[in-house]
């Protein structure tokens, strides 16, 4: 069976912990003895128990790890630290989030909050590639768009350069709303339909 470097680090530091100088202290081990008076006495064991234990604990110690163990690593090569992927994405959305805000202390803008949903966006739909029957994610994630969707709404109404900035610099794509059009304006280009005779 082989180990990687660093679970065997962790092993021989945690037993290092355990067996340090301070785990062997002669144990308070004592024989009772009568007094006179019927009182239980103490004494001490001889400490060369004790220091037959510290002896087979020093012994044991020598043998945490068997040459078969080992992987074909080298000495000085240090595990590479990888970064977790959600790690990484918080980080993302926290720099996104800094500069769309508005001031120092914004957290409720349209643009704060665009940011850092366009991030999760792009995660999840990341994890939806790897995960394609995560269908709670999926529903997750088209709450998340349509949530989007109306906050872009929103600043569409309120500020159309605000909007365009953000749309265009975060490459948003995202259909500007239009106006309701009346019944007239939407089919008046099409020929009416026949009346028909027998009132159906």
């Amino acid at each position: 069976m082989a180990f990687t470097k660093s679970a065997l680090l962790a092993v021989i530091a945690a037993t290092s912990v355990l067996l340090s100088a301070d785990a062997f202290v002669a144990p308070s081990t004592s024989l009772k003895t009568q007094t006179s008076f019927g009182v239980p006495k103490f004494s001490p064991i001889a400490s060369s128990l004790a220091e037959d234990d510290v002896a087979e604990a020093e012994e044991a110690d020598d043998f945490i790890v068997s040459a078969g163990d080992l992987d074909d690593e080298e000495a000085g090569e240090d595990d590479d630290l990888v970064v977790p992927e959600w790690y990484a994405h918080q980080l993302r959305i926290k720099e996104l989030r800094e500069q769309y805000r508005r001031h120092e202390s914004d957290t409720g803008s349209p643009e704060f909050q665009v940011a850092g949903m366009t991030e999760r966006i792009s995660y999840l739909t990341k994890h939806l590639k790897e995960h394609p029957k995560d269908f709670s994610t999926r529903r997750g994630l088209v709450a998340l768009v349509n949530k989007r969707r109306r906050l872009l709404n929103y600043l569409f109404r309120e500020d159309i350069d605000r909007y365009q900035t953000i749309v265009s610099s975060m490459g948003i794509r995202h259909k500007a709303p239009g106006r309701v059009q009346s019944r007239e304006d939407k089919y008046g280009r099409f020929p009416p339909q026949k009346v028909r005779k027998g009132g159906r």
